[in-house]
């Protein structure tokens, strides 16, 4: 079978429980059409680039799936109808990434990083022997 990252933005008002049986439910649509659900990554609250329904912030959900298209179809069908669901995105893709997805691996170098230090400010260019006569 194919194999699909899906990702959907829940909207921001939701508790992170509700959020967990969205999850939950879209799996389980998955797993009844005979397709399996490798793993779930809760990114958590984030803000959005742009409003959507009023909407600053969303809680952002990636899955990686091992389904038949008929089955994403229908995971993205309810996803369609779900009013706590703002937005979603599946691909299909060749392979699946091993560990955390780019993104959480992002929020853990950002907190390993110590504070850099600020740049000195440029000093100003040496004025030449032509300027001054």
């Amino acid at each position: 079978m194919p194999l699909y990252e899906s990702i959907f933005i829940a909207r921001q008002d939701v508790p992170t429980t509700q959020v967990e049986s969205l999850t939950k439910a879209f799996s389980d649509i998955i797993v009844k059409d005979g397709g399996t659900v490798s793993k779930v990554e809760p990114w958590g609250l984030r803000n959005l680039a742009y409003r959507i329904n009023k909407n600053k912030k969303g809680h952002y959900v990636l899955m990686n799936i091992d389904a038949s298209p008929a089955a994403i179809a229908e995971m993205e069908r309810n996803m369609k109808l779900n009013e706590d669901v703002l937005r979603f995105l599946s691909v299909r893709v060749e392979e699946h990434e091993t560990g955390p997805s780019a993104v959480l691996r992002k929020d853990e170098r950002a907190s390993d990083r110590p504070d850099r230090p600020r740049r000195a400010p440029r000093a100003e260019a040496p004025a030449t022997a032509s300027e001054g006569e």
